[in-house]
């Protein structure tokens, strides 16, 4: 049974992490509203369950960990877009510091385990991660292709966004080819 103390923490932890529902992101939906860093967790973890089969041998459970976590940190900073990434900034110091901050209530090997899958997630060693890694470019292109963007935005970017972590995975890659043809029909009637 756990602790009080330790279920009180980990109460803490979840209420803080319900900022991910309202961090927006680059993107909108279908309807036009900003895409929520929670929804773009969501349907990253749908997509994942969807294509389970066709991933191969790996360990499923720890993907979706991986998936479930790997933003989490944009509950304190947010979001930053890659066109607004630049060179030199240090984005993964930035989340690993709010990633500190939110599992701050956990108890240490709790704590432990999100910093271990998030830190996986970043590294890209695994194939787990790397799975991950493509997956979370193909669910930001796909809201990009399917959401109703600003007149200005730019289709042409998600070209070459992600490729190598596309790259990683035949699955991916037919993914890819798809997302890449709607891609071009987007910028060309934009």
């Amino acid at each position: 049974m756990m602790r009080q103390a330790d279920l009180s923490c980990a109460l803490d932890f979840l209420r803080a992490a319900e900022r991910l529902k309202d961090t927006f992101r680059s993107g909108f939906t279908a309807e036009g509203r900003p895409e929520s860093t929670a929804a773009h967790t969501w349907r990253l973890a749908l997509m994942a369950i969807v294509f389970e089969k066709d991933l191969g041998e790996i360990d499923f459970g720890h993907l979706l960990k991986i998936l479930i976590v790997h933003d989490l940190a944009e509950a304190l900073s947010g979001d930053v877009p890659a066109v607004a990434q630049m060179p030199g900034e240090e984005k993964a110091a930035q989340e690993r510091a709010d990633l500190m901050e939110l599992t701050a209530p956990l108890d240490p090997p709790r704590r432990q385990t999100i910093l271990d899958l998030w830190e996986e997630y970043e590294a890209g060693a695994t194939p787990e991660a790397r799975l991950a890694k493509g997956l979370d470019k193909l669910e930001t292109i796909l809201q990009h292709n399917q959401g109703l963007n600003p007149p200005d935005f730019d289709y042409r970017f998600n070209l070459a966004y992600g490729r190598s972590a596309t790259d990683a995975h035949p699955l991916l890659q037919e993914i890819r080819a798809v997302l890449d043809a709607e891609t071009e029909a987007r910028a060309e009637n934009s």
